[in-house]
């Protein structure tokens, strides 16, 4: 199965972004979000107890580093669910590392580092487990998993366009903002699908200001307060993403796939924030924009996406709710 074909199954959203990015970065950026992939695999599976995907998640690093043969872990990984198409990025490692292996070694470095890292700090918090008690941990959470993708992605761009790596310290913290906002409109949007699974991502000092426990959190007869928490997590989502806006601004106008590989996540993510905002059904089910707002904000961004005051004003219409 060739990487693009994985990509799309994995995350039709991601890949409207990623295959609008130039050539080899198209190429480049989606060998580092299957990566990415497989390391999400190992932390999220419910099918495995906290030492083995430590220690799997531990094995993908080595193979990673080319101190382990993929084949040590794919051996491990023959009988997964593969109706999550994440098992079947997994189970593709092989030749997703071929692929990798085929780009210019500066390139593989940049990725090879990144994933590295964001592994070893999805490790970090599966032992830790699921206590989240403040803003600052939920942070230190999402810069592992999200955080670090804005610091891979930005690289690659610094490496392909010479305007970019002139800016590249300037626009670093706001990659982390990016990835910390879009993190955040995840935990969001999938709240109850967190908890089914027995996590809950809310700093435990927010619904504790509320007088909330986990479970009442979810309880239909504490919405009052519990809107209250959601604001909390969306007025946060909120803050980070006008980072976002920012770094989506710095790009160079001339560099459109670039630029339109950034602003369709952003622009989902606002849209996605907006639905979430005050919505007492998010404790319900997983929140959504519709698609025809996802085919609206990919062909307005096309048209428009090189001008930074349109992009000013993009944001703050999808930034509201209703149509």
């Amino acid at each position: 199965m060739i990487s693009r074909d994985l990509l799309r199954i994995t995350s039709r959203t991601f890949a409207i972004g990623i295959e609008r990015l130039p050539g080899i970065l198209c190429d480049a950026t989606t060998i580092a979000y299957l990566l990415l992939r497989v390391s999400d695999y190992l932390e999220d599976n419910e099918d495995m107890g906290v030492d083995d995907k430590v220690a799997l998640l531990n094995l993908w690093v080595n193979v990673l580093r080319e101190q382990d043969a993929v084949e040590t872990l794919t051996a491990q990984l023959t009988h997964a669910n593969t109706e999550n198409p994440d098992a079947i990025v997994a189970q593709h490692s092989k030749e997703i590392l071929l692929h990798l292996h085929s780009l210019p070694y500066e390139v593989q470095e940049i990725i090879i580092h990144h994933v590295i890292n964001s592994t070893q700090g999805m490790a970090r918090w599966t032992k830790h487990g699921s206590n989240v008690s403040d803003e600052k941990d939920l942070d230190d959470y999402m810069f592992e998993v999200a955080g670090r993708v804005g610091y891979l992605v930005t690289q690659l761009f610094a490496w392909y366009s010479i305007t970019i790596r002139n800016k590249e310290k300037e626009i670093m913290p706001l990659a982390r903002e990016f990835g910390l906002g879009l993190q955040t409109v995840n935990v969001i949007r999938g709240l109850r699908e967190d908890f089914e699974r027995g996590w809950v991502y809310v700093p435990q000092k927010f619904m504790l200001e509320m007088g909330l426990t986990k479970e009442q959190l979810f309880d239909p007869a504490n919405r009052e307060q519990a809107l209250k928490v959601l604001d909390m997590m969306t007025d946060k989502a909120e803050r980070h993403l006008r980072h976002a806006l920012q770094y989506v601004k710095s790009l160079p106008w001339w560099q459109h796939g670039i630029r339109l590989g950034c602003i369709f996540p952003l622009m989902f993510a606002i849209r996605t924030l907006a639905v979430c905002r005050h919505n007492a059904k998010v404790f319900e089910s997983e929140a959504k924009m519709s698609r025809t707002e996802v085919k609206k904000i990919v062909a307005d961004s096309i048209l428009w996406g090189w001008s930074n005051t349109w992009l000013d004003r993009y944001y703050q219409e999808l930034n509201v709710i209703g149509d």
